[in-house]
């Protein structure tokens, strides 16, 4: 085999996939004045304990933390509003209160 193969083989291939994953979140209105959210990551991580926040026109109304089960459940605002979950650098997933439905 090419040493220039094998190389990449072991060292790049390697490297390039235990570091990809994508930050995921879906948030479904209950119907019932309630907002349920849940978290996770691409390769089947748990999101619990990932910062969690609501926000209205640029202010921070609430922040928390997905809970064991990656699921955080609030109460719906009477106005605009944008869920974020933080999963650290490249790990940002913006929902705009629109975009949720039941």
């Amino acid at each position: 085999m090419n040493k220039r193969v094998a190389f990449m083989m072991l060292f790049l291939l390697p490297s390039g996939y235990s570091y990809s994953h994508t930050a995921l979140l879906s948030c479904y209105d209950e119907g019932n004045g309630y907002i349920l959210c849940e978290g996770g990551f691409s390769d089947g991580a748990s999101a619990e304990g990932i910062e969690f926040r609501l926000e209205q026109n640029g202010k921070e109304m609430m922040r928390t933390k997905l809970d064991e089960f990656g699921e955080v459940y609030f109460a719906k605002p009477a106005s605009q509003f944008t869920v974020i979950l933080n999963g650290g650098e490249g790990h940002i997933v913006h929902i705009d209160g629109n975009d949720i439905s039941e």
